[in-house]
């Protein structure tokens, strides 16, 4: 196993961990996500429901402010996201919705570079990479606001 391909493991067992820990009584369909910084560490999220479901928020997304708050937001080098229903008895590849693929797609913009997304089913046997202008090509964010990215301090 390539360096890579242990670090795509690693990254999507930590994505893995997360989904063990979704609050999903409603929808009882668990994701977890993972988000690989510049320097190697690993921020995790899961998804977290709420009796009213719009306040509802994904794994991505709760991953994804969980580094904000850490200021490393420009820092963003990779995401896996992993999810399926929970006692399902098939394996399925999730991908993020569209609001996550909106709140990658800031993150790329605001670290200047292509963010890896590998979306990998519960078991973590199959995984499959993506890149934001794949899963949300044409896509509205910093730069059409004139905004560049600047590193916080």
């Amino acid at each position: 196993m390539s360096k890579t391909d242990e670090q795509v493991a690693q990254l999507v067992a930590a994505a893995r961990g997360a989904m063990a820990h979704a609050h999903a009584p409603y929808s009882r369909f668990a994701v977890g996500a993972a988000v690989r910084l510049t320097d190697g560490s690993v921020v995790t999220g899961c998804n977290f429901e709420n009796a009213s479901y719009g306040l509802s928020l994904c794994a991505e997304t709760v991953a994804l402010a969980s580094v904000n708050a850490q200021g490393r937001f420009a820092d963003v080098a990779a995401i896996a996201v992993v999810g399926g229903a929970m006692d399902a008895t098939e394996e399925a590849l999730v991908t993020p919705c569209g609001r996550c693929r909106q709140v990658m797609n800031e993150a790329e913009q605001m670290a200047g570079r292509a963010i890896a997304i590998y979306c990998a089913s519960p078991s973590g046997s199959r995984v499959t990479e993506h890149r934001i202008a794949d899963l949300l090509p044409h896509a509205f964010g910093p730069a059409d606001l004139g905004i560049t990215p600047t590193r916080k301090s």
